[in-house]
């Protein structure tokens, strides 16, 4: 459908109400929270994926992709370490908190109705695309997750699919990881020479292997002029042989396109990249 643009109130009073909503499920909604951290790292490396800090995109000023990396760093270390022991629930922004002045977060770029706009702790996004990816290559489970309803920016060295990604926003729009196997798992991240580095370690040694692909991916335009940009994504299973035992769906991803799309051969899309 084509977007509507809300009034300032209604986005006001919306967020107001999402916040608290969001401050009554984390007390009463039943769930046990990790909250316990180890330096020591547990002995299994389950995933890793590390993305740069520093993009040039059009139109968006450096001095945000390098406040972006202060801001990185920050949330970073409230989450490095964090173990999720079985039947644990580990919640992105009840770790991390609201990013304000205060704590050193900065101005960083706030995607917004498709655009992009400065606010304080922005770029954030990097840091839940990042941890999604992972946990999608382990037997964790994602309780909740936010898919972006845009696509603003043209595909470009991008090695994903589009749609890997998840957004964030305090606190409502959240990223919560679950552990339903029988093992703790334990998440570290770090920002070092400009890449965010991750990594989901484990008490036992990995049983299955798992590789993300998508399906029907495609451009379409919508009746009143723009386009929309569709795929499935699936997760291949495979076991310590490398035999596929299984192929799992993951989620359907449809986002408003913020530019022309490139319809050649030559020029179709390569991905989506944290």
């Amino acid at each position: 459908m084509k977007p509507r643009q809300r009034s300032r109130l209604r986005l006001v009073a919306g967020k107001i109400f999402y916040t608290w909503k969001r401050w009554v499920y984390w007390l009463f909604g039943g769930l046990k929270f990790a909250a316990e951290f180890k330096e020591e790292e547990l002995p299994f490396s389950v995933f890793s994926h590390n993305t740069p800090t520093l993009r040039k995109l059009k139109d968006v000023d450096m001095w945000l992709q390098h406040n972006k990396e202060t801001n990185l760093q920050l949330a970073a270390a409230c989450l490095d370490g964090i173990v999720i022991k079985p039947g644990e629930t580990m919640s992105y922004w009840k770790l991390i908190g609201k990013p304000t002045r205060r704590k050193g977060y900065l101005p960083g770029m706030v995607l917004f109705y498709g655009g992009f706009k400065p606010g304080t702790g922005g770029g954030l996004c990097q840091l839940s695309n990042l941890i999604y990816w992972m946990t999608l290559h382990t037997p964790l489970t994602i309780a909740e997750r936010h898919r972006h309803s845009y696509d603003v920016f043209p595909d470009a060295n991008r090695t994903q699919p589009f749609g890997s990604g998840a957004t964030c926003a305090y606190n409502y729009l959240d990223l919560m990881i679950r552990n339903d196997t029988k093992v703790n798992f334990q998440l570290k991240v770090k920002v070092h020479d400009h890449q965010l580095y991750g990594e989901w370690r484990s008490a036992a040694k990995p049983m299955y292997s798992y590789e993300i692909v998508e399906k029907e991916h495609r451009f379409s335009q919508l009746y009143w002029g723009g386009y929309m940009r569709h795929n499935i994504i699936y997760r291949i299973v495979r076991n310590a042989e490398e035999e596929i035992v299984g192929e799992e769906f993951v989620a359907e991803n449809n986002a408003l396109m913020m530019y022309a799309p490139l319809l050649s051969d030559s020029n179709k899309a390569d991905g989506e990249g944290a």
